[in-house]
């Protein structure tokens, strides 16, 4: 690490000792950045609640792109490889002693050192996304690897440091804002002190039974001479908070203890590890500061870490007043209570909502697993262009917006059928968009067979949408319906028109006028063959009242 960064830490240590660290807008002091945020946000639930209003920008972007990218992707081998390569039984660690060595010996941070994400272009990837049709783009920041993308002042296990040496995330920046997209980070650290844990055990089993893994025992004096010389794998791994205990031989067993103690979510700071705590509020206030995102997503059931989140948030608001003349923040995070999904966007991972929300919401979703897996894409795993498309009609009539992560490969690189998959959606986007972009919910989401229930990761149980199923949106005066599928005959009848004063039946993006009869049953149009798509249509309806 550089001498900057030994002085930053010598002024940690003289706050704690002064019994500052209680405080962590004096840490932030003693540490030698900027102050908090003044504003009218204050940092308790009830300023947030009562003083927060999502963005116009954003109710009417409805669609964004996510890079959710880190140094985990480069195994190819799917989610959670940090965690689970250190999990003897799991497929990871399968995968890790065959392609790495065995985890006492090459652990994730010589993962981290061998990514150099060789062939990233983040402007290619931006060209790609903007045709798609997305409004605003999220990059990751950090995953639970703990492991920044982006030049951390605070945490020497970054992307300038270690790995690629850039600035990954600011090289991103850059290109979203040159082409008009909003820009948002991911921040999913805050998890980090005991989702890492695993890196602290052993294997149960085999020649090398109970021989600790590289996080136990290496500590910052061994880098000397090594390519991580200066470095200590002890502020990567978080901390040795809840190792696996001695005396373990079934990997059965230790499977389960892992399960029930380090794999325990919740949004308490670690009260055993409490410099994990203000090095996280350090590190996600410089993001902020350094980058003036303007989206924050925490991978949080709640703002992250007690206090420091709350922390956080009220300085993102008021930051974001400071930088435009007006409050154009917004902060993702998960599973709310009712009350409190006024003061931030609640995001819903890989799930749904069954209704209209009285607050703009957002879901999020991965066309694969969050991190790329090359067996997903070998075994034509991705979701389809039209199950997006179709998604995101149902999510935009409940007043939500859809964020979609496109994996990315170690290399910088989509694969070819995911890029197929992104061209595909910006085929229906590029004809009907209209009934997308800056529209609003009507009386009803929709009509159909086919239902979705309330919550998070239920997308699984979610039989597919029928042509036969419609979504509503508004927008000037107009009634937007969007069927999720090409219908199947000529014919198409609206039953929730029916009893309405049409005037004017269009296919979005021309301007002729289809025929139309009123009757019992709703509102029927012809439909011209050559007016459809294959992921469906969408319609404007002008009339009286209706919209």
């Amino acid at each position: 690490m550089s001498g900057r960064g030994i002085t930053k830490r010598k002024l940690f240590k003289q706050a704690a000792v002064l019994g500052l660290a209680a405080g962590l807008p004096t840490m932030a002091r003693a540490e030698g950045i900027a102050e908090s945020a003044a504003g009218p946000f204050a940092a308790n639930w009830d300023s947030l609640i009562a003083g927060y209003q999502a963005p116009e920008w954003f109710r009417d972007a409805k669609f964004g792109l996510w890079a959710h990218w880190g140094p985990q992707c480069a195994a190819e081998a799917g989610d959670w490889y940090a965690r689970q390569m250190y999990v003897q039984g799991q497929g990871q660690y399968d995968h890790h002693l065959k392609h790495y060595g065995h985890p006492a010996d090459t652990g994730f941070m010589d993962v981290i050192q061998s990514w150099k994400a060789e062939n990233f272009n983040p402007d290619a990837l931006l060209d790609l996304y903007v045709k798609a049709g997305a409004k605003y783009f999220v990059a990751l920041a950090n995953h639970h690897d703990n492991f920044d993308t982006y030049a951390s002042k605070f945490h020497a296990w970054n992307a300038t440091q270690v790995g690629p040496k850039r600035d990954l995330l600011g090289m991103f920046a850059k290109a979203a804002r040159a082409r008009g997209l909003r820009f948002g980070v991911s921040n999913h650290s805050a998890h980090a002190w005991h989702w890492f844990q695993t890196a602290y055990g052993y294997d149960p089993e085999g020649p090398r039974r109970g021989e600790r893994y590289d996080a136990f025992r290496l500590t910052k004096a061994m880098g000397k001479g090594k390519w991580w010389e200066g470095l200590d794998p002890q502020e990567l791994y978080a901390g040795r908070v809840m190792p696996l205990p001695d005396g373990f031989t079934d990997i059965k067993a230790a499977v389960e203890w892992h399960e029930q103690h380090d794999r325990v979510w919740n949004e308490n700071p670690p009260a055993a590890n409490p410099a994990f705590t203000r090095a996280w509020y350090l590190r996600c206030k410089d993001l902020i500061d350094t980058y003036q995102p303007d989206l924050v997503y925490f991978d949080n059931f709640d703002l992250p870490l007690g206090q420091a989140g709350l922390d956080i948030a009220a300085h993102f608001y008021n930051a974001s007043i400071k930088w435009h003349g007006k409050l154009e923040a917004v902060i993702n995070t998960k599973s709310l209570p009712p009350e409190r999904r006024a003061a931030v966007v609640e995001d819903v991972e890989r799930g749904f909502r069954a209704e209209v929300q009285p607050h703009p919401w957002q879901t999020d979703t991965c066309i694969g697993e969050w991190h790329y897996n090359r067996a997903l894409y070998e075994r034509n795993g991705y979701k389809s262009a039209a199950s997006v498309i179709h998604r995101l009609c149902d999510v935009v009539a409940k007043n939500g917006n859809l964020l979609v992560s496109v994996p990315v490969r170690g290399d910088g690189t989509i694969d070819e059928k995911e890029q197929a998959i992104v061209e595909g959606i910006g085929s229906w986007m590029g004809r009907f968009s209209e009934a997308i972009y800056g529209t609003r919910p009507w009386k009803r989401a929709g009509e159909g067979p086919t239902q979705v229930t309330s919550g998070q990761f239920g997308e699984a149980s979610v039989k597919p949408f029928t042509a036969a199923d419609v979504r509503f949106t508004t927008k000037d005066g107009a009634l937007y319906a969007l069927t999720l599928g090409r219908p199947e005959t000529s014919t198409f009848t609206l039953a929730s028109l029916k009893g309405y004063d049409v005037a004017r039946v269009e296919v979005v993006g021309t301007t002729a006028p289809l025929t139309f009869q009123q009757g019992a049953d709703g509102l029927t149009i012809t439909l011209p063959s050559q007016a459809s798509h294959e992921f469906g249509v969408a319609f404007k309806i002008l009339g009286k009242g209706i919209a």
